[in-house]
């Protein structure tokens, strides 16, 4: 190794010593590779031991998910042991990911926070029962800093959550008056459960894009949007002949604006990734039937693109797809081109657009319902209608085609309400990712950390090298340009042992740990708060004074299983027994 490599890995361990201590890991070896560009300064706004540190998170993450989330255990289970097989990954993956917030972010500058404003995994998709949603995830108002200003975001995030006249703009200028720097996230800790529990070969992933900003959103929410992303130039040609490209241009038109922007490559050579199965024909069979009529390639399960031999997917998972995006240069066949269509939930979405800039790339955007039995040319215009208009129903019914009824009409109305408190941009035709960040001028840190390899990129996951010893794959992608990083990193502890760093306290109770003989320490306070915010969210009750009420008859059982309710209630009310000062926050119902 020569001198140079060397200090590469004791620049990385010297700014990771925060999240490679909580983890009991070795840095064994770095290695850094430009994809697209090559910094001359910093890579993000973040500054370099920061986004290092974001870097180490997502892999930690990654690989901790991938060792100890019960990859593959769901396979041919029935529906609801599949479920709780799901709902240990995700918490698994939210809470590494948790984790190594809390520690890389004692290095923020004394006036900065970390907040999460969106986060995947709070409602159930297409062909899910409702005790599918709410999983354990990194979702709204989560805010990691130092313990004054946390305390003066989390407060006044309470405020937007729990009080409809407390309102972001005033959030925004009251933490602006503070002299405090919020940094908004966009989570998903695990994308693709479905496809890690059942033991797929490909596709999961860690997720994370930190912003200089908050977003513009202040309530938990997770909902759907129309997403089309095409290559810039593109839509630059496009409007340069007067035509605007956005998701409700028609296909053929933008088929148009394709071949006049890449005339060398046929329609048989275009190839349209859109989520596919029998479950969303309903809502865009239309939409693939547009593309058929054009004479373009849909993408199947288990085609390659042109110089990878990974088979892609699309049963799942929006994010990674856009990577690919762009020109591709086919076997001795000429050019290929590769875009995206349909739609995708709202923190994918938003994810995946702000990496426009970045890839050179222009999506499109339309707030959908979470409705999956109306075809996506009403749904985009859906979130356009006033709830509140004494004609609601009448112009309902003109999109839906059909006279629903009072339930019906009430459920709409409860979704555009819904969205309108959340802060979504309703009553827009179209959307951009400008829309959710206030001051329009914005900096990313796109972070992706590969449990196992992408179809998309082309990126190996967790790979090991000899026992207890693994090389970890992760990009961060910013404006100046895109890093993947390879970590080498040892396990410093047994593996058992390494289960329990990586596993929530609560779960370690539940799987055996006697939490009454167990040393006590003040720190478990803070975590236990923290599990109960990522593991079961749609229980807690936020009061004044920093309280929290447990509601454990909201948790359905399909969630989390009675007998470990039963627990968990069992450790909170003997942790405030016996140690009121500390847990003096926790209320039960």
């Amino acid at each position: 190794m020569d001198m140079g490599q060397k200090n590469l890995r004791a620049q990385w361990a010297f700014d990771t010593r925060p999240v490679l201590g909580r983890f009991h890991l070795w840095l064994e070896d770095v290695e850094e590779s430009w994809i697209q560009g090559e910094c001359r300064g910093d890579l993000a706004f973040t500054g370099d031991g920061l986004y290092r540190n974001f870097i180490m998170t997502a892999a930690v993450t990654a690989l901790g998910t991938r060792l100890f989330g019960r990859y593959g255990e769901g396979a041919g289970l029935d529906k609801t042991a599949m479920n709780r097989v799901k709902k240990d990954s995700d918490a698994m993956s939210a809470y590494a990911m948790s984790e190594g917030f809390w520690y890389l972010t004692r290095s923020l500058p004394e006036n900065h926070a970390l907040m999460v404003s969106l986060g995947e995994g709070l409602m159930p998709k297409g062909g899910e029962t409702p005790d599918m949603g709410s999983n354990p995830l990194l979702g709204f108002g989560r805010v990691y800093a130092r313990p004054q200003v946390a305390k003066f975001v989390d407060r006044r995030v309470q405020r937007l959550i729990n009080e409809p006249a407390y309102e972001w703009n005033e959030f925004h200028h009251e933490t602006q008056a503070a002299g405090i720097t919020i940094w908004g996230a966009a989570v998903d800790t695990l994308e693709n459960t479905t496809r890690f529990a059942g033991g797929a070969a490909t596709g999961p992933l860690t997720v994370c894009h930190v912003f200089d900003q908050p977003l513009h959103v202040v309530r938990p929410y997770e909902g759907y949007m129309g997403t089309m992303v095409l290559p810039r130039a593109v839509v630059d040609n496009a409007a340069r002949r007067s035509v605007l490209i956005n998701y409700h241009t028609p296909r053929a038109m933008v088929m148009e604006a394709v071949r006049e922007t890449y005339p060398d490559i046929p329609p048989e050579h275009i190839h349209v990734w859109t989520l596919g199965g029998e479950g969303r024909r309903a809502r865009i069979g239309s939409l693939w039937q547009e593309w058929n009529v054009l004479g373009v390639h849909i993408t199947e399960d288990g085609w390659c693109l042109p110089g990878l031999d990974i088979e892609t997917f699309n049963d799942s998972g929006t994010y990674a797809p856009v990577f690919a995006v762009g020109v591709h240069e086919g076997d001795g066949d000429g050019r290929h081109l590769f875009l995206l269509d349909g739609y995708a939930a709202t923190a994918e979405a938003t994810q995946a657009a702000s990496l426009d800039p970045v890839l050179g790339l222009h999506t499109c955007l339309s707030l959908f319902t979470s409705r999956f039995n109306v075809s996506w040319k009403s749904e985009r215009n859906m979130m356009q209608l006033d709830p509140m208009s004494p004609d609601f129903a009448k112009d309902l019914s003109a999109l839906l085609e059909h006279d629903p009824d009072g339930k019906e009409v009430e459920e709409y109305r409860a979704i555009l309400q819904e969205a309108i408190t959340a802060g979504m941009p309703v009553g827009r035709r179209t959307v951009t990712v400008d829309d959710f960040l206030p001051e329009k001028e914005w900096r990313v840190l796109a972070l992706a950390g590969y449990m196992l390899p992408d179809p998309y990129t082309g990126s190996p996951g967790v790979e090991e090298m000899e026992t207890g010893v693994y090389r970890v794959t992760s990009r961060a992608a910013t404006r100046c340009g895109m890093l993947e990083v390879k970590l080498t990193l040892r396990l410093m502890e047994a593996m058992d042992e390494m289960k329990l760093v990586f596993s929530p306290l609560l779960d370690r109770f539940y799987a055996g740990t006697d939490y009454r003989t167990r040393p006590v320490k003040v720190s478990d306070s803070g975590r236990i708060r923290n599990e109960l915010q990522t593991l079961a969210s749609e229980s807690l009750e936020y009061l004044p004074d920093d309280r929290i009420r447990v509601h454990f008859d909201r948790i359905d059982d399909a969630v989390m299983a009675p007998d470990k309710k039963t627990l968990i209630r069992d450790v909170l009310q003997w942790y405030k027994t016996n140690h009121p000062a500390w847990f003096r926050w926790v209320e039960l119902d």
